[in-house]
């Protein structure tokens, strides 16, 4: 195989705003697996919060070349554990090349990625569409330029109930809350009810992610289910969200690629917890490849593609909230 990079600069539609980062255009890093005949493809976006810069990720990926580009790939999984070990700094890194390692085999076996782990994709769930902190009025026109029937509202300001009770007056979809760290206890524990009755479906992430005494006040009185997000980043983490939140939301980039999502959702729902898996602002290279997770999931995130003007690739595609997957095997995904 031959390793190679594509850095783009994804321009927003909108200015996207949450309770702490706000910006414009998203840097990018696409991965790419080549034999010749097949290329693979994975993505990892920049990201500010964790440190992950794309040069970053490009010297960890340069450094372990040699033993990438002499890989016998045959299997993902053990791909992921040979070049774990030099990429525990940068899981972002990993993703990128875990994605582009399994979209690799999947075409090397002539399949798409779901039916060479063994899924069907008749059931699964619809992606929600995101509408990020602004001024209500900016929200709603949010909502009104694309119609959708579920949307994830970004809060964390000091109106977010208000927020909420505007939003609702113009649409039936359903809500989902995403509060970013930013409410304490008794916050999430008092909104829960009002915004249950506006017909909101969960809240995600409503503490700071260390704070567990105030989770477990929030899992036992809250009138809605709470799924884990800055508080559940690695494998490691999902034990430690059992009985403070009602489910997990798995961010690719954050953990290190598929495989180990496809771990964390499984021990997710062996501990009864619904599953999630969320997106960053990226490409249809990285949509495509959360795309054939959909079979395991309860919720999805997956609407990074929609939210920027230059996509500069292919793969995955929607029809009000329904996935449609690419024709092409592996994860469908191929630069344009």
């Amino acid at each position: 195989m031959q390793l190679f990079f594509h850095r783009f600069d994804l321009r927003l539609r909108h200015t996207f705003t949450i309770a702490h980062d706000s910006r414009d255009v998203q840097p990018t890093l696409v991965v790419e697996l080549r034999d010749g005949t097949i290329s693979g493809f994975g993505e990892a976006t920049s990201n500010k919060y964790y440190g992950i810069t794309i040069e970053g990720m490009v010297e960890a990926l340069e450094n372990i070349r040699e033993r990438i580009e002499s890989y016998d790939l045959q299997s993902p999984e053990a791909f992921w554990a040979s070049v774990h070990p030099f990429l525990l700094n940068n899981p972002f890194a990993q993703c990128a090349l875990d994605e582009a390692a399994n979209d690799f085999w999947a075409k090397k076996k002539h399949q798409k990625l779901y039916e060479a782990w063994g899924l069907s994709a008749e059931n699964i769930p619809m992606t929600n569409y995101t509408i990020g902190i602004d001024t209500v009025e900016k929200m709603v026109a949010k909502m009104k330029e694309l119609p959708w029937p579920i949307y994830k509202i970004k809060l964390g300001t000091a109106d977010d109930l208000a927020i909420i009770k505007e939003l609702r007056k113009h649409t039936d979809a359903i809500f989902r809350v995403d509060a970013n760290c930013a409410w304490t206890a008794d916050q999430a524990i008092q909104y829960s009810y009002e915004l249950k009755s506006l017909g909101v479906e969960f809240i995600e992430q409503p503490l700071k992610a260390d704070d567990w005494e105030g989770m477990k006040r929030v899992f036992d009185q809250s009138a809605l289910p709470c799924i884990a997000d800055e508080s559940c980043i690695v494998e490691a983490d999902v034990a430690k969200c059992q009985g403070y939140f009602h489910g997990v939301n798995v961010k690719l980039t954050k953990c290190g690629g598929l495989t180990p999502a496809r771990r964390m959702i499984a021990e997710a729902k062996a501990l009864g917890m619904k599953t999630m898996v969320g997106c960053m602002n990226e490409t249809s290279v990285g949509i495509s490849a959360i795309a054939h997770l959909l079979p395991l999931l309860d919720y999805v995130d997956m609407d990074g593609t929609l939210l920027i003007s230059n996509d500069p690739a292919s793969g995955v595609t929607f029809d009000y909230g329904k996935v449609i997957f690419a024709p092409e095997n592996g994860t469908g995904a191929a630069l344009l």
